[in-house]
């Protein structure tokens, strides 16, 4: 008995080495904020106004308004066929999308559009879902949604 609570204790101590303690943390924005620093060097979030919220590069497009955003939508960005597809065919920005496309791009886009030869831009990769999950909770600081 002793050796099953220590076990089940253990479990709740290190996530994986039992189903328990498995739950993710809740999203923090400045962690977020602090990863964005990576994502800075392809993407800047610069708001309606043209005012730059994060100053950063232009290889990846605006994020500001990427909340509920159709994908591959801002004008003048040169997407790859498979994110204009994606977003013609309804893809809307959400968590659940935004974290598994940060992790692969190539690899979501092939299943979303389920085609084996879908192909996304984004050669970055942030696989630690919590990580993006955080990412995520900082640019709803910084942008605004969609209009209707």
């Amino acid at each position: 008995m002793r050796n099953l609570c220590a076990i089940l204790i253990l479990g709740l101590l290190i996530p994986g080495l039992s189903g328990l303690g498995t739950a993710t943390l809740a999203a923090d924005a400045q962690r977020g904020e602090a990863l964005f620093k990576d994502c800075r060097a392809c993407h800047s979030i610069i708001d309606e106004t043209e005012t730059p919220v994060v100053r950063g590069g232009r290889t990846g497009p605006n994020l500001y308004g990427v909340i509920g955003r159709h994908a591959g939508s801002v004008p003048g960005f040169n997407y790859s066929r498979s994110m204009v597809a994606a977003g013609t065919s309804g893809l809307r920005w959400n968590e659940e999308g935004f974290v598994s496309y940060i992790g692969d791009a190539t690899a979501f886009l092939r299943t979303y559009l389920d085609d084996p030869q879908a192909r996304g831009k984004m050669a970055y990769q942030l696989r630690d879902v919590q990580m993006a999950q955080d990412v995520w909770a900082y640019l709803q600081t910084v942008t605004r949604p969609p209009a209707p």
